[in-house]
């Protein structure tokens, strides 16, 4: 069975097709019904009542999150703490800060630094480190129909080829490859905040025409974001974590390119740093856990040992998927 999402009917009569499983629509958002914890982690101690709560998205589903708070739940065993749980919830970063506001969360591990001053400044947070680093990516279709393997290595001229043959491509039809499409998570998460800002860097507002034409709004959490940019050849900006997390049939070098890559470079336009938040209203009798949890996590033996060491696959063999967040 197949999900078809149809242009409005002011637009050309175009449909695309979803495969089973990637659902699509304007009315789709990322927010959970319900705040239930997408996952629950007891460091193997067995440990009964959840002492700390973390919202997150991408780490989250690469597995960071669960690394962090099983190698916390033993540092703090050896420290002499009775075992406990720590649960993540999924959010992107407007969610996540969303949860720490209303006291859903103690944590937000987020990605965004306008709207991490906004939470310090309007106090829903109170402390605030830097995690680690994340890096974007811009991958697309081994096709590479925008020719992005022929730019110069900047973003702004692969986000302006990407416009200028997404436009073209709707003026002119190709017969002999599949169009120029750019797929945007289009949910206020971290990832859509900064193609936004790049498209305007260059002039361009794609999400201000008629919905789905070259500019396919999806707004899905990342790694089912990057699974539909590949079933449909689709140029789209994730980050290394969620490709290093995404199976081998989405990001198969056959299907597949990285058409370039952050760096830890300061100033790179696709270096993703995280932040560690703190909220106001983190549950008071569990001070001793989230306080804790704030020095640890970017220790050098703690948080950042984690980092250094989190790798997909699992082993010497495996490639890191983050790097560890600069000296304080």
């Amino acid at each position: 069975m197949e999900h078809i999402l149809r242009q409005p009917k002011s637009s050309a009569p175009t449909a695309l097709k979803i495969p089973d499983g990637l659902l699509v629509g304007s009315g789709v958002t990322t927010a959970s019904s319900s705040i239930e914890p997408q996952d629950v982690y007891d460091g193997g101690l067995g440990g009964k009542d959840v002492r700390l709560r973390i919202a997150n998205g991408g780490a989250g589903q690469s597995g960071l999150i669960g690394a962090w708070a099983n190698a916390f739940i033993n540092d703090r065993y050896k420290a002499g703490i009775a075992p406990f749980k720590v649960a993540w919830y999924l959010g992107d970063t407007t969610e996540s800060l969303g949860f720490l506001a209303a006291g859903e969360v103690d944590i937000a591990v987020t990605y965004n630094e306008a709207a991490e001053k906004q939470s310090m400044d309007s106090g829903a947070a109170v402390q605030i480190k830097y995690g680690f680093r994340d890096h974007f990516y811009l991958v697309g279709p081994e096709s590479d129909p925008a020719k992005l393997k022929d730019c110069a290595k900047d973003p702004l001229v692969m986000f302006n080829r990407i416009v200028d043959q997404g436009n073209k491509d709707l003026v002119v039809p190709p017969k002999d490859r599949e169009p120029t499409r750019f797929l945007s998570r289009f949910d206020k998460s971290a990832t859509n905040i900064k193609e936004s800002e790049l498209f305007c860097k260059i002039g361009q507002v794609p999400w201000a025409f008629a919905y789905s034409k070259w500019y396919h709004q999806y707004p899905r959490f990342p790694l089912q974001a990057l699974r539909a940019a590949s079933v449909l050849s689709e140029y789209t900006l994730t980050d290394r974590g969620t490709w290093l997390s995404s199976p081998e049939s989405v990001t198969s070098p056959s299907v597949m390119d990285i058409f370039l890559e952050g760096s830890d470079t300061a100033g790179d336009l696709l270096l993703n740093p995280a932040h560690v938040l703190l909220g106001k209203e983190a549950k008071s009798e569990d001070e001793e856990v989230w306080k804790a949890f704030m020095t640890w996590v970017v220790d050098h033996d703690g948080g950042q040992k984690v980092i250094r060491e989190f790798k997909k696959p699992e082993g010497p063999n495996g490639k890191q998927l983050y790097t560890e967040a600069p000296p304080e």
